[in-house]
């Protein structure tokens, strides 16, 4: 059985000759908040269409709780999706909007409907049209009618998109309360890494169709941490260096770069001891990246933003 609720392998959706998703392999454990980040354009809503069954791959393969290609169909019922705006009927109030979607699915359950309004924070709406709703209601009305019939996988496409700061605090708090309580797999896309960076598990980086990149909170926290960095001609020989000193939470980053996460404080022992072994320290100092420059400089820097 695979250690994944979620897997691609070499998924592609071309149109024409454009390849809008290019073979990208991903990996969702069952109970994370993947948060899949991309610019506008980058592959994010095309990708997760395909996921949610709206949209048919040109090739590659899906495997959702065990089931892959046609066997789709037998878990499909499993995953609930909102991508781009929610169909809302304006006229209605959320109560009667929620109930129109439970009717579909054969239940008449007004507390069923109750709970559900409760869980999105819209229980006190009461009778109000859902057209007088403020962006960030309607927004969590749409995730409201996404959780009827109680899925394993929730996939939200760009829900803080054009939300002021309290709406965004709501969706957010909102997806926190859906993992704890119901222990639900969500999957939400942004092109803002840094909100969603408060509330995701792990992290999936596309750019140009291409998914550059996975990895967990921890290692994106540390990529993006207080660091020591040592420039240098060969970081392999200031290995020994760094170990006989009692380091060991450091990072060869390229050929010519050391990160050190920890002892800050002490980058002048550390030169002068490289110097003692006789290896040329081009530069030493104390960095740390912004989480919003490390998603610019792995998609191509902010010409491309």
């Amino acid at each position: 059985m695979s250690e994944y609720l979620l897997s691609t392998n070499g998924l592609t959706k071309q149109f024409g000759k454009h390849k809008a998703v290019n073979h990208v392999n991903l990996h969702v454990k069952k109970g994370a908040i993947y948060g899949f980040i991309g610019r506008n354009g980058a592959g994010k809503t095309t990708f997760l269409k395909m996921i949610s069954g709206l949209s048919k791959p040109t090739y590659g393969e899906i495997e959702m709780f065990g089931y892959k290609n046609e066997e789709l169909k037998n878990v499909r019922s499993r995953i609930s999706c909102l991508i781009e705006a929610p169909g809302l009927y304006g006229n209605m109030s959320a109560y009667e909007n929620l109930a129109v979607k439970c009717r579909l699915f054969g239940m008449n359950d007004r507390k069923y409907v109750e709970s559900i309004l409760d869980t999105v924070g819209l229980s006190e709406t009461g009778k109000k049209k859902v057209k007088h709703f403020s962006l960030g209601m309607k927004q969590r009305l749409g995730i409201g009618l996404a959780l009827v019939g109680e899925p394993d996988l929730l996939v939200l496409d760009e829900p803080i998109n054009g939300l002021d700061p309290q709406g965004i605090a709501e969706i957010r708090d909102m997806i926190l309360k859906l993992r704890e309580e119901q222990n639900m797999t969500i999957i939400i896309s942004s092109h803002i890494l840094e909100e969603l960076s408060k509330i995701a598990t792990h992290y999936g980086i596309i750019h140009g169709g291409n998914l550059i990149q996975e990895l967990t909170r921890e290692e994106l926290m540390l990529r993006c941490s207080e660091r020591m960095e040592i420039i240098l001609e060969n970081p392999n020989q200031a290995i020994p260096v760094l170990d006989q000193m009692g380091f060991t939470n450091y990072q060869v980053v390229d050929k010519n770069t050391i990160h050190v996460y920890e002892r800050l404080t002490e980058s002048a022992d550390v030169n002068m001891e490289l110097s003692k072994a006789g290896i040329l320290v081009r530069g030493i100092g104390i960095t740390s990246e912004e989480l919003e420059n490390y998603f610019l400089n792995l998609t191509g820097g902010a010409r491309n933003a």
